[in-house]
């Protein structure tokens, strides 16, 4: 078996190919605190608006939690693989970058769940697992012919039952299709798309205008319908040939294009107000989902009047400029491992499985919490991969765990690695030997998946409006937006236009102490 030379936090979550020049920190009028897709996606919104936006990013290389990674010659996404086509944003995003072409669908293998029982399909045509039909076959087949029945009922319930307001999706789905139907397909959904539990999510949050639509339908089922006839024609999810990390390349070059500039390892330590504006220190430690605390290179204090933060750290980072945060803790997150194997097994080549498999708690000998097997689910990369040649990748950690993704996953990449092949073997439903791993690759993220709780959620508005007290400051990012890019783009770009226009446009521009 060949291994990625590159092991460490720092080297597997920042390798990224994004060119990124030196700016001139002289001639830039607002600053980003952080390179991820909401911080690139605000830059470019304030280089549209005329302005000259500085993103300072703490790793090695942009894109936050899309991101890059070589494994076997092959040019991987060391994070997020896919977004949400509701709603369009993101494809209207990636026809403004040029990047049209590139948007392509998923195979049509569809994904499966594995029980204690045994492994049976997700629906194809559902939300977050709730299936808009509960006695179309593939429901029927993972949920029984009683679970249907019980789902049956919620065509008879009065529609305000489980709808109250902030209600959470486990409420919501229990008290309308019945237990089987929220642990046989939801528990494994929600976990492995926000690593958290359907009773510690808001309905609303995780799935906006679920309740409403099921006030307006009658029913559940009729509700996931209604929202799923909202998304455009096709699947509910897209990527890009090449893989999400192209998006990150392309925000980049687009905001360097406009005048602004990306400069990675340039970790802020500290803001505080500068007369009308804000003045970001350089040269603290990198943000708590980055390099093990190592000291970013330079140094040195940048003036702006226009700051946006666009990182999880905020909260922290605006403690001494917004005095309505004090106090306040965002969700801290999951603590997640990504595992990716590289095999050589023809027998992968039916899709065993489809596209992927969730996994729900309590399976006996496996402890991943999902499984994409990537070559099925992507024509572009099966086809690099070449025939034979497949890539699954496997997902360790769940909110509430007890030590996050660290609980019983190896640190080795030799252990982390067998431990791996094992369940992808036990959810795939294929032996799998050592000699078949070609190579494999461990990634871990921190704080990129806050659980979309009311309590987060009340949080998050006491720092929208604390944050909206102090002029020429904003705040965006998955952990204020929600999960997923058709959440964070729209309010980047939202977020970014409105602080544009409410900063005057005779404030000076920034200046650059010596040192930096």
């Amino acid at each position: 078996m060949r291994k990625d030379a590159a092991t460490s936090q720092h080297e597997e979550r920042t390798g990224h190919g994004a060119g990124t020049p030196a700016p001139d920190a002289g001639h830039h009028d607002a600053i980003v605190v952080g390179g991820g897709v909401a911080g690139l996606v605000a830059a470019r919104e304030l280089a549209l608006a005329g302005l000259r936006p500085l993103v300072l990013e703490a790793w090695s290389s942009p894109g936050g939690v899309v991101g890059r990674h070589e494994v076997d010659g092959l040019a991987l996404d060391a994070g997020a693989e896919s977004f949400a086509t509701r709603g369009g944003v993101v494809a209207a995003l990636a026809d403004e970058l040029g990047l049209a072409d590139r948007v392509v669908t998923p195979e049509r293998h569809g994904a499966w769940v594995r029980l204690p029982g045994g492994a049976g399909p997700l629906p194809r045509t559902g939300l977050l697992g709730i299936p808009a039909d509960p006695w179309a076959p593939d429901v029927r087949r993972t949920i029984g012919v009683l679970g249907s029945l019980r789902a049956s009922l919620d065509r008879l319930l009065p529609a305000r039952v489980g709808t109250a307001d902030g209600t959470t999706l486990g409420a919501l789905v229990r008290a309308r299709a019945g237990r089987r139907v929220l642990d046989r397909l939801v528990r494994p959904v929600v976990a492995g798309v926000h690593a958290a539990e359907p009773d510690d999510v808001a309905a609303d949050a995780v799935a906006p205008g679920l309740v409403a639509a099921v006030r307006r339908e009658g029913s559940l089922a009729r509700g996931v319908a209604a929202q799923r006839a909202l998304a455009p024609a096709g699947s509910a999810v897209a990527g890009f040939r090449g893989g999400l990390h192209v998006l990150v390349d392309a925000l980049v070059a687009d905001v360097v294009a406009r005048g602004g500039a990306v400069r990675t390892s340039a970790a802020v330590r500290a803001v505080a107000r500068s007369g009308d504006g804000f003045a970001v220190t350089l040269g603290g430690p990198a943000d708590a989902e980055g390099p093990d605390g190592a000291d970013a290179p330079g140094g040195g204090t940048l003036t702006t009047p226009r700051l946006v933060v666009a990182t999880p750290r905020a909260v922290d980072l605006l403690a001494g400029v917004a005095p309505g945060l004090a106090g306040l803790a965002t969700d801290p997150g999951a603590d997640i491992v990504l595992v990716t194997l590289v095999l050589d097994a023809s027998a992968l080549d039916a899709a065993p499985r489809g596209t992927g498999v969730l996994v729900a708690r309590g399976v006996p000998g496996v402890r991943a919490k999902a499984l994409t097997h990537a070559t099925a689910k992507w024509r572009w990369l099966a086809e690099a991969a070449g025939p034979g040649r497949h890539v699954v990748r496997l997902s360790y950690g769940r909110a509430g765990d007890a030590a996050g993704a660290r609980a019983g996953v190896p640190r080795d990449l030799d252990a982390l690695t067998d431990l791996a092949l094992r369940d992808a073997a036990a959810v795939l439903g294929v032996p799998l030997r050592r000699e078949q791993v070609r190579a494999a690759a461990r990634v871990r993220w921190r704080q990129g998946l806050p659980v979309p709780s009311a309590a987060h959620r009340e949080t998050v508005r006491r720092v929208r409006a604390a944050v909206a007290d102090v002029p020429g400051l904003a705040v965006v990012g998955a952990w204020v937006s929600g999960n997923g890019l058709a959440s964070v783009v729209p309010d980047a770009r939202a977020t970014a236009a409105a602080l544009a226009a409410a900063v005057p446009p005779d404030r000076p521009a920034p200046t650059a102490h010596p040192e930096a």
